[in-house]
Formats: structure tokens, C-alpha cells, sequence
């Protein structure tokens, strides 16, 4: 669903579960996003995150998003995966 472009900061727009089968630090996963985005991912659970909305969106401005969230863990050498979201921003009748 798009996220219309006067949802207020803080707003919880998706959430990420991640895992990691192994043990010890190898089993500890932290992740991030890749870039520059209006978006912040925050700790929900052990294994869980939120991703919120960290400032003021735009429809007229920016209408989607591609982002790339990175999980690593903590292993030696650490792994890590991607995933890509595409978030779409409704407008809002600015009138």
C-alpha cells in the first residue's frame, strides 16, 4: 500500500524479521539502510525492526522509493544479505 505523503514522522511502515540459525556472534544480526532516505530503521524485538518515517515526505518531490536494507552479523568473517523494498508515496490533495 502507498504511504500518502502527509503520514507524520514516526509512522511504522513495514516490518522486517530477520534471522540467523547460527550461535554466538554469528547469530547476532544487526541491520541498515543503504543511502540517503526520509526513512529510519529502528529495534522492535530481538528479531524484529521497524521501519519508520524519519522526516516530512513529498509526493511532488520524490514519488517511490527503492530501498536496500543490509543484514550482517556479527561473525568473523561477518555475512551479510540484502533485501529491497519499494515504497510508493500517495499524494495528497495539497489544496
Amino acid at each position: 500500500n502507498p504511504i500518502p505523503e502527509d503520514a507524520v514522522p514516526s509512522t511504522v511502515v513495514a516490518l522486517i524479521n530477520v534471522r540467523d540459525r547460527d550461535s554466538g556472534d554469528n547469530g547476532e544480526v544487526s541491520c541498515n539502510i543503504d543511502g540517503d532516505f526520509p526513512f529510519r530503521l529502528e529495534p522492535s524485538s530481538a528479531n524484529a525492526y521497524k521501519l519508520v518515517i524519519a522526516s516530512a515526505l513529498d509526493r511532488e518531490k520524490v514519488s517511490a522509493y527503492n530501498i536496500t536494507i543490509t543484514a550482517r552479523d556479527r561473525g568473523s568473517p561477518a555475512l551479510s544479505s540484502r533485501a529491497a523494498l519499494v515504497l510508493e508515496v500517495s499524494d495528497v490533495n495539497d489544496n
